[in-house]
């Protein structure tokens, strides 16, 4: 506490206006720093509502990523699906075919024997059938040779 001067009158009136001066100064000062630490404070509210705005946006991005990992996942996944089942589809159109393959194989040796033995049987029936019509034209020609032999 400041102490002031005795006068007639009471107190030194320019000690007590140099102690207002004084007072008015600091309360100033005071107030200029209020106003700062006002503004930092505002400074600092906008930052934190800046910072929350992208703490919301970083979250949200994060699950727009979750969800397009999950989507990327089920993707890979469907498209290891795919991927499997063209495979056994491939194999077994493969393997179809080559039954059917060996099945046409097959059928070409059956009828391939088939048309063997009936050329084999169709040698043998003119071979019969020559010696049959050679065996019928000798007896023919016995039979015109005891024409011959038998007089008139």
């Amino acid at each position: 506490m400041e102490k002031f001067s005795r006068t007639l009158r009471g107190y030194d009136p320019e000690e007590v206006n140099a102690f207002l001066d004084q007072i008015i100064n600091q309360v100033e000062k005071m107030v200029s720093e209020i106003k700062e630490k006002d503004d930092k404070i505002n400074e600092l509210s906008a930052l934190m509502e800046q910072n929350q705005h992208l703490r919301d946006k970083v979250e949200q991005y994060e699950r727009l990523e979750g969800t397009l990992n999950r989507a990327i996942f089920m993707a890979q996944k469907t498209s290891d699906q795919i991927k499997i089942t063209a495979r056994q589809e491939s194999e077994s159109i493969i393997n179809d075919a080559k039954n059917n393959a060996n099945r046409i194989v097959n059928e070409a040796l059956l009828r391939s024997d088939n048309i063997e033995m009936e050329a084999t049987m169709l040698k043998r029936n003119v071979n019969l059938f020559k010696r049959k019509l050679r065996s019928l034209i000798e007896q023919q020609l016995e039979l015109v040779d005891d024409i011959e032999k038998v007089e008139f």
